[in-house]
């Protein structure tokens, strides 16, 4: 059983390093938390890893849609790695081409896009991307057109919300059954709200925050599917537009967002069963219109605006230990882009980095020049005792010789006196664990 004596945290992939007390081994993380064990032999300097260090391929993969770059809308998708923590762009775009504003959902291996913007129309359109057999089609059109719209899953059935279509914001809903290919129109909800966010959490679905065509909003509300209902909750402490909001935990987390003023880092978490919010820990950029998903226990906030320009940042929170940590940024700036998450893909190949052993040796160089850094800053520490200790035994070498010559002078003047005891110089006690510690 190893035992710890240190224990690190790596912003730049937000997981755990740890050391033992030889400081000979540690262990290092993949991207999921888990680690695996990387010995350092001090004597060949050479880092020893097992072939089952590799990056595992992960269980849940996932996709980045669309969104906002470069001053027009764009049909890049990325898929997320979170065993080698990078990012791979795909080539299976959807044909009839960009979108931005929109909102995505997942059915078993099926990817919906729903409603959206690509600078001239707004649609009431929805695309269907088959990531098995990597085909897109067309599927029923939505009652209503919807920019800024927001959409979950509850049931395998489909729901879109609110938006813009143009003209008018939106308080409208509707869900989606792929099994029958129809929308179907539901209650209304209390307010207008478009640029709002919403989950699905215990059979119920969670909308938060919004623009109503006059200002950014605080106020939330829930949709109980039995009884075909919303009824407003406890407000938000903060209004939130282009805000996200995500299940996670048991309760509902919204992140982010603009306040009429600026983008927000903040965040905060909703209660059911108390109907109280709660702040969270502030990201590390302050975002809007960024995507959002849970992967790995971890919630992800992806790309988005951050007042200044669109952002391609990529940052994870982790309520065991309440911090928000980097991830591996995205390969292209973007904003209004939508997020979601396939679990148990059997093609999950086609959609993770390919260049696995590569990563390996990144790694392996990486620990080789934490080791080598470490052990120059502990040769270091030891040069300069050491030379402290030469500098303090060679004063008291020269004392002892002073005194030598005064005892044999003062033996020539008074050879009855006995010549005085001369003690015995004992090298200086090194306790070298203490001194080695870094």
């Amino acid at each position: 059983m190893l035992s710890w004596l240190q224990e690190g945290r790596n912003r730049s992939t937000g997981h755990q390093r740890q050391y033992t007390e030889r400081q000979d081994r540690y262990l290092s993380p993949n991207s999921s938390g888990s680690h695996f064990l990387i010995i350092w032999s001090p004597r060949d300097g050479e880092v020893i890893t097992p072939e089952i260090a590799r990056p595992r391929v992960p269980h849940e993969i996932l996709f980045a849609i669309g969104g906002w770059s470069g001053g027009s809308p764009t049909n890049f998708i990325e898929t997320y790695d979170t065993r080698a923590d990078r990012w791979v762009k795909l080539e299976e775009v959807d044909p009839t081409g960009p979108r931005a504003y929109h909102g995505t959902a997942v059915v078993g291996f099926k990817i919906y896009v729903i409603g959206g913007f690509d600078g001239m129309d707004y649609f009431n359109s929805c695309r269907c991307l088959d990531a098995v057999n990597k085909v897109w089609k067309e599927i029923a059109p939505m009652h209503a057109r919807r920019c800024y719209v927001s959409t979950t899953v509850l049931d395998e059935l489909i729901y879109a919300m609110g938006g813009y279509d143009g003209h008018h914001r939106q308080n409208t809903a509707e869900k989606y059954d792929h099994r029958t290919n129809q929308w179907s129109l539901i209650a209304p909800m209390n307010m207008q709200r478009s640029d709002a966010s919403a989950c699905a959490l215990n059979g119920k679905i969670y909308i938060t925050g919004g623009f109503n065509g006059q200002e950014c909003m605080h106020s939330a509300e829930v949709y109980d599917p039995e009884i075909n209902q919303w009824s407003l909750i406890t407000p938000m402490r903060s209004r939130r537009s282009g805000v996200s909001c995500i299940a996670y935990h048991g309760q509902v987390y919204v992140i982010g967002g603009f306040n009429g003023i600026s983008r927000m880092c903040s965040g905060e978490k909703f209660n059911p069963q108390a109907n109280t919010w709660a702040p969270i820990p502030d990201m590390y950029n302050p975002r809007s219109n960024f995507a959002i998903e849970v992967i790995d226990d971890m919630i992800f906030a992806i790309g988005g605006f951050n007042g200044v320009t669109t952002i391609y940042h990529v940052e994870c929170y982790d309520e065991r230990t309440n911090e928000w940590y980097e991830a591996t940024d995205m390969n292209i700036y973007r904003s209004a882009l939508s997020a979601c998450v396939i679990d148990g893909l059997p093609n999950v190949q086609d959609y993770i980095h390919k260049h696995r052993d590569r990563l390996m040796e990144e790694k392996r160089q990486k620990m080789i020049a934490l080791e080598n850094q470490r052990n120059m800053g502990g040769v270091g520490h030891n040069i300069a005792i050491n030379q402290q200790q030469e500098n303090i035994a060679a004063v008291v070498n020269a004392n002892m010789q002073q005194l030598n010559i005064l005892q044999q002078l003062n033996a020539n003047l008074n050879p009855a006196l006995p010549p005085a005891p001369v003690p015995n110089p004992q090298p200086m006690d090194v306790d070298e664990n203490e001194n080695n510690q870094n």
